[in-house]
């Protein structure tokens, strides 16, 4: 039977990580979590759990980071990526062991896609693009990794890759105010990318990022994706989603502002 390490990167995550650890502390032999120095009881429950160990480092701002350093210090045959505010049902569970079990590894692919569901005000989506929200989590040691490069990137597989059936529960947004946090972050590393890649400020960029793409994102999700299905949470979903393009403009402006030597801080008055 094949070995399985499951790679999680954690910062204040006390609300979330015994239930991640709890469904899949049976299949793992190993748990490898890079703690970005968290404040609240995180550490404290990771203690509970003798297959756990414990990286400390910096909480660094693009979060890939941390999770790539807990899957470079895996060590089974497998590997299975996950953040702390996800689930693995009992029978994605089930599924990933008779993986495991299978003698011949060459009729298995080097990695495996997942469905996730995510949990928005009080339910998971099931439609508005948002599910079934594919993920490559589940890969060879050695086969896979995270370019580290943007938000919503997947991990890169060297060689093939399948699709398991069953559902992953992603846990992110268990209250709208968790929701706004996130997005905060997200639109922070958004703006970062802009100024990563020069992005010019004018009139043509503006027009784009604060009225286009929202409209077209809002469009996508809500009518095309057919986000309605999901009655209010998936309206208020689309709509707060399309707003994290001229959010993410308005943090590159303030970072360009920044680099030019503008002090945006000074009293004015």
């Amino acid at each position: 039977m094949s070995t399985l390490s499951v790679a999680i990167a954690t910062f204040n995550e006390s609300k979330n990580i015994a239930r991640c650890l709890d469904a899949i502390n049976q299949i793992a032999d190993e748990i490898i979590i890079v703690d970005g120095k968290s404040t609240d009881n995180t550490l404290a429950i990771l203690k509970r759990y003798p297959k756990v160990k414990v990286i400390s480092t910096e909480n660094k701002t693009n979060f890939h980071l941390n999770k790539q350093m807990a899957i470079d210090n895996c060590h089974s045959d497998w590997i299975l990526q996950l953040d702390a505010d996800e689930v693995v049902t009992t029978k994605l569970a089930r599924e990933i062991s008779r993986l495991l079990k299978i003698k011949d590894n060459t009729t298995l692919s080097d990695g495996y896609w997942i469905k996730r569901k995510n949990y928005f005000l009080g339910r998971f989506l099931t439609k508005g693009g948002v599910y079934p929200d594919p993920t490559i989590r589940l890969y060879r040691n050695g086969k896979g990794h995270l370019p580290c490069l943007s938000v919503h990137e997947q991990a890169v597989i060297e060689g093939n890759v399948g699709q398991l059936k069953h559902d992953l529960l992603h846990y992110a947004d268990y209250s709208f105010s968790r929701y706004l946090l996130r997005n905060n972050r997200y639109t922070t590393l958004i703006a970062q990318e802009f100024m990563d890649h020069k992005l010019p400020i004018n009139i043509f960029s503006f027009v784009y990022y604060f009225f286009v793409k929202p409209l077209y994102w809002f469009c996508l999700s809500y009518l095309l994706h057919r986000g309605y299905v999901d009655g209010f949470p998936g309206f208020v979903f689309a709509w707060y989603s399309s707003f994290r393009f001229p959010l993410a403009y308005i943090k590159y402006y303030e970072l360009s502002l920044r680099q030019t030597g503008i002090d945006i801080s000074r009293d004015w008055n």
